[in-house]
């Protein structure tokens, strides 16, 4: 398949040019089963080194412009990745990405639903979660950090704890399952950029 030839053709470049730095619980990103792998999107690039550093073939989706072509169309769903409009509440994908966990697949996703202008994330949409709530795959949350694609820049990301459908159930309260998952992943994600910053920021004192 294409998707194995590009790993082992180009990780290696990926490898060398950005050096990932991997912080937190890395052993998450092994998980086996259905599992949605979320991060914050600054860009384009982004997807590429998630699937060089997940240990797991990666299913993404895009914006559906870019299938437009024959060319377009083979060439990205060769790569794992799937076509979704952005402007409408697109059925079709979530109904991919369900059947894709259900099957016992990885899947890459960012909850912002597009690339952050500055280096602070934007609020999440709510389509992650209701993705997780239909199937209950548990979700990882890797944050990368924005100094990853500035001149000469290094890749530091960190791997989080998973977030368990069946916890946030239990803690939920009044709220509802899909706004609590929301809110649950978007402080795991805000906690994640605090303690990357920390780490780095005491690796530079130390320099």
């Amino acid at each position: 398949m294409l998707y194995t030839i590009v790993i082992i053709l180009f990780g290696w470049l990926v490898l060398l040019i950005w050096r990932p730095k991997l912080y937190g619980n890395k052993k998450n990103l092994s998980t086996k089963g259905g599992v949605i792998f979320i991060a914050n999107h600054q860009n384009l690039l982004d997807p590429v080194l998630m699937a060089v550093t997940i240990r797991r073939r990666v299913h993404f989706m895009a914006k559906k412009e870019l299938f437009d072509s024959k060319f377009g169309n083979w060439l990205f769903r060769s790569l794992l990745v799937f076509p979704v409009n952005r402007k409408t509440a697109d059925m079709k994908s979530i109904k991919n990405a369900l059947k894709l966990l259900e099957e016992g697949c990885a899947f890459g996703i960012f909850p912002e639903g597009r690339r952050a202008v500055m280096d602070e994330m934007d609020d999440f949409e709510k389509g992650t979660a209701l993705i997780a709530s239909r199937t209950e795959a548990p979700i990882v949350p890797i944050y990368i950090s924005p100094s990853t694609y500035k001149p000469g820049g290094r890749m530091r990301a960190i791997v989080g704890e998973k977030i368990l459908v069946s916890e946030v159930k239990a803690h939920m309260g009044s709220r509802r399952l899909v706004d609590a998952l929301t809110e649950r992943m978007q402080k795991d994600m805000e906690a994640l950029k605090e303690s990357l910053e920390e780490a780095t920021g005491k690796r530079r004192a130390r320099n």
